[in-house]
Formats: C-alpha cells, sequence, structure tokens
C-alpha cells in the first residue's frame, strides 16, 4: 500500500513512524519541507493550503490510503479544495482525523456515535462540514476517527509539570476523555482495514476532571502539585478556556466492537506509567 499523509502532525507522524513498515511507500505534506529527523524515511511536499505542485499532485493521485491530519478553515478544508479534481477519480481509502469536540456540552453525560453534533464553536461546526465532505469524496468509504484530548510523548502532564507550566483549573462537573498517541495510531491502521466507512470515536476508557490527571502526574514525579485555581476566575486565553465549555462522558464502544481495538492505555493512570517508565518527566 502506497500512504499519502495530508498533514504530517504529532499524531500522524507518531502513526508513520509506528506502522511505516506496512507501507511500500510513505510520503506526506508538512509547512516546511526542511528535513525532520522525526519524520525520517517520509518523502515530505510542501503544503500549506495553497496550490500544490504538480509531483504532490501525482503522489496523492497515486496513493491507496490517504490520512488527513489538516484541520478546515474558514473557507472549508484547504486539502479538498486543492486537491479536488485528483480526489474525484480513483479509489482509494480516507481516513479523517476528527474531534470529540464536536459532539459539544452534555453535562458530563454519556454520549457515543449516535449523538448528534451541537457544538456551539465555530471550529467544531468547520470539523462537521469537512467530516461530511470528506465522507462525500470518499463516495462512502471514509473512516473518521473523533480523537479525544491526545497525549503521548512530550505531550503530556509529566512534561508540563517538569517545564512548570501546567495547572490545575478546577470547574465543577468538569469532565472529558483522553486518548494515547500509541492508541490512535492502532485505531488508524485498524480503520483503514476495515471494511467500508464509518465514525468512531477513540478514546479512552474512563473521562476524568482535568486536575485529576496533574495530581496524579504530581503523584508519579513525587512533586507537589500545582495549586487549584477556579475556573471562573483564573487568568486563560479564550482559546484554552473555550476547551472547557464542553463536558461529556464518550464512549469506546463501538471502537472496540467493530474495529477490534484493544487499548494499549485504557486510562490517563496507564499512559503516564509508561510515560514516566520511558524517562518522560525526569
Amino acid at each position: 500500500m502506497r500512504l499519502f499523509i495530508l498533514g504530517l502532525g504529532y499524531s500522524a507522524g507518531h502513526f508513520a513512524r509506528i506502522h511505516g513498515g506496512s507501507f511500500s511507500h510513505i510520503a506526506g505534506s508538512v509547512r516546511d519541507p526542511a528535513p525532520r529527523t522525526d519524520l525520517a524515511g517520509i518523502e515530505l511536499h510542501a503544503f500549506a493550503g495553497s496550490r500544490p505542485s504538480q509531483e504532490t499532485i501525482e503522489r496523492v493521485r497515486g496513493a491507496d490510503v490517504l490520512l488527513v491530519s489538516i484541520p478546515p478553515g474558514g473557507a472549508g478544508d484547504p486539502a479538498i479544495a486543492a486537491f479536488g479534481e485528483v480526489l474525484a477519480t480513483g479509489r482509494r481509502k480516507i481516513v479523517y482525523l476528527s474531534t470529540i469536540g464536536v459532539y459539544g456540552d452534555h453535562g458530563g453525560g454519556w454520549i457515543d456515535e449516535n449523538t448528534p453534533p451541537q457544538s456551539t464553536l465555530e471550529r467544531a461546526r468547520l470539523r462537521v462540514a469537512a467530516e461530511q465532505a470528506w465522507i462525500d469524496v470518499a463516495r462512502g468509504d471514509a473512516a473518521v476517527l473523533r480523537l479525544a484530548g491526545i497525549y503521548g510523548p512530550g505531550r503530556n502532564a509529566l512534561a508540563t509539570l517538569r517545564a512548570g507550566t501546567a495547572r490545575r483549573i478546577i470547574k465543577p462537573g468538569q469532565v472529558f476523555n483522553r486518548i494515547h498517541v500509541d492508541d490512535i495510531a492502532s485505531a488508524i491502521m485498524a480503520a483503514i482495514h476495515h471494511g467500508s466507512g464509518g465514525v468512531w470515536n477513540v478514546c479512552d476508557d474512563e473521562p476524568t476532571p482535568p486536575q485529576d490527571v496533574i495530581a496524579y502526574a504530581a503523584e508519579l514525579m513525587g512533586v507537589v502539585p500545582p495549586p487549584e485555581e477556579p475556573f471562573a476566575t483564573a487568568e486563560m486565553s479564550a482559546m484554552a478556556r473555550s476547551f472547557y465549555a464542553s463536558s461529556a462522558r464518550v464512549s469506546n464502544a463501538k471502537l472496540k466492537h467493530e474495529l477490534g481495538i484493544t487499548l494499549v492505555h485504557p486510562t490517563y493512570r496507564h499512559g503516564l506509567d509508561a510515560l514516566w517508565r520511558s524517562g518522560e518527566g525526569r
């Protein structure tokens, strides 16, 4: 299989490093095509939403699998706008990385893939539109993976504690799910091999208040956790505050049943334990 990744970000890059051996050729787009040691072995193409090169167009045309990790903008999905003519021809498996943020606020209640998206955030509404656009482009053979809060090597509570940037913001009733990039990689691979398209929540088993994750990481490190800060009075950017606008417990039952996923890190504790053993936060 030939793989092209639109948007070689954190999750997509991790997938390529773990499962690269499953593909005969891997190429992907980055904003800056300068050589990167973390993407060694991947053919890099410059793409920042403008007109792609002919070489990039041909690589996309020849791909058997397209992994999409570029967020939509106000004018829609930039990759569909740039590669629409190519995508309209041929057949390929498309995996689109979305977010559980599309569901909006449910007051901490349980939701699943049958729950209609209802977020009031503009970026979430753009995501829903992008999901449907990729489903249409793939003529139904698109796997939409709605990812929970992403963490993993270099991006976790241990790292923020060590850097001195961790905060314990307390908003009563606030819970949300997380997902380790190892489990995202497994979900992507399972979706590629799944016989049809669909929508799956990619999240852990235990939705948790965010302050509990910081406290557990501090316990692993043997340090005092940062003080609690009431959400109502905490100084935060508008973007950071918007992440607290939704509270929900997201089910991953469909992911396990249909894609056969067994999570390596079913809770944040499993994930942080593994990261601590690997040397994170030291």
